[in-house]
């Protein structure tokens, strides 16, 4: 059993991480007002966040810049329009997904750039390429984490081996990334275990980025703050891709450190992400999520069957259960 001590206290190296924009624009192909972004931005500074993930470093070559908003791609000069050169305590963070970007040409040099974090995405598979990523961005400054996606479908073995070769790049964060939603805190809390053995061995850090299908993203990123997890992923209104995220009025909420106040996310969720609602955007927890969660599934499916607003449930189980 936990310590109470690791839940009723803090840890100075807890650092909470806004994916509003990055995840949350996976469901509207990031077309934010510009008003939206910056109103983000400034809520953050006020709540004490430590880093806000602005969007992608997309490929312009394989992805048509027509359509998707700027945030698919996090141009310098986008990015300046909202932040100026960030003379705050606020640092500035953009994913990189392996595969997807032209990391030597579209990622500068961080004494030109006001981005601070580079977050590298990838699976298992793609290790290889992702350590070549994480070393040039190393190389041009800046800070480099590493988020492996769909973990609750990797062999441990895999996984050792990919945090073994992991640990010896200059990759300052290990991620646990639950893509599908699938995990349960007691499975999350020995998979932080594999994860911290080799941030420990390496010096490395370790973060969690969780989706919300069976309603646990916030159990699984607390359960991870008391393992020792630092990093922590969360959206405004759990925001996200699917069932969404991690929800930053829960987190802040939870997390004893004084730095955070969660009253700046309440005044931006009443007047931005309701709207977003009212608007027809769609994220969160739904039965389709449950069900891709529960079978360990990509949540494509259940996308899918959101956008075609379908409501006959018994029939896409019994899909999904044929595709499982």
């Amino acid at each position: 059993m936990k310590e109470i001590s690791n839940l009723i206290n803090y840890r100075e190296g807890v650092k909470v991480v806004d994916a509003t924009l990055r995840d949350g624009g996976l469901v509207n192909d990031f077309y934010f007002t510009d008003k939206f972004v910056r109103d983000l931005y400034l809520a953050n500074i006020k709540a004490g966040v430590d880093y806000m993930e602005f969007g992608y470093k997309a490929d312009k070559e394989m992805f048509d810049v027509n359509k998707f908003g700027k945030w698919k791609f996090c141009s310098e000069e986008d990015l300046r329009e909202i932040v100026g050169d960030n003379n705050t305590d606020l640092k500035i963070a953009v994913m990189a997904d392996v595969g997807r970007c032209d990391y030597k040409n579209d990622i500068i040099d961080r004494s030109e750039s006001v981005i601070d974090l580079i977050r590298v995405a990838t699976y298992l598979h793609q290790i290889p390429t992702a350590v070549d990523m994480i070393e040039d961005a190393h190389k041009k400054g800046y800070e480099v984490s590493c988020n492996i996606m769909a973990i609750s479908t990797a062999q441990e073995n895999d996984l050792r081996a990919a945090l073994d070769i992991l640990g010896k790049s200059p990759v300052d964060v290990f991620y646990i990334v639950d893509s599908f939603g699938a995990m349960y805190p007691e499975q999350l809390q020995r998979l932080a275990a594999v994860y911290t053995e080799f941030a420990d061995k390496y010096g490395k850090k370790v973060g969690i980025h969780a989706h919300n299908n069976q309603q646990l993203a916030f159990a699984n990123t607390i359960e991870a703050v008391g393992d020792g997890v630092d990093y922590l992923d969360a959206t405004y209104s759990s925001m996200g891709r699917g069932a969404g995220n991690c929800a930053m009025e829960l987190l802040l909420g939870f997390l004893k450190n004084p730095k955070y106040n969660v009253y700046p996310v309440f005044r931006f969720i009443e007047e931005h992400m309701n709207k977003l609602r009212e608007e027809g955007v769609v994220w969160g927890y739904d039965m389709q999520y449950l069900m891709t969660g529960l079978l360990n599934q990509h949540p494509r499916s259940a996308i899918a069957f959101t956008k075609d607003n379908r409501k006959d449930y018994a029939e896409f189980y019994k899909e999904i259960i044929i595709m499982d």
